[in-house]
């Protein structure tokens, strides 16, 4: 079945950077186009980033020459480099299917927390 593993997140300083993995499988990834969602206490989860299956990429406004997502189709894995980041950055972060729903399936994601 489909399974999403997201791994990377952490604490770190305003300013800082860290790099997202996920590892995909139960389905075949390089047709899919992947995204990174968020979300933050007492918020709806929103979509941060994603990557069609011929590289093409689209961001949130927000994060936008900040935030990288790449993938690696041999692998199954989709990343998100996140620098400079900013307090208003801190939530549970996720990948999926893009236009997932839900009521799709949504692994644990993982916890980036921006905080000096």
């Amino acid at each position: 079945q489909v399974q999403f593993v997201e791994s990377g997140g952490g604490l770190v300083q305003p300013g800082g950077s860290l790099r997202l993995s996920c590892a995909a499988s139960g389905f075949i990834f390089r047709f899919w186009t992947m995204a990174w969602y968020r979300q933050a206490p007492g918020k709806q989860r929103e979509k941060v980033a994603h990557i069609g299956s011929s590289d093409s990429t689209d961001y949130l406004d927000s994060v936008k020459g900040r935030f990288t997502i790449s993938r690696d189709n041999a692998k199954k894995v989709v990343y998100l480099q996140m620098n400079s980041l900013k307090p208003e950055d801190t939530a549970v972060y996720y990948c999926n299917k893009f236009q997932a729903t839900e009521e799709d399936y949504w692994g644990q994601g993982t916890q980036v927390t921006v905080s000096s």
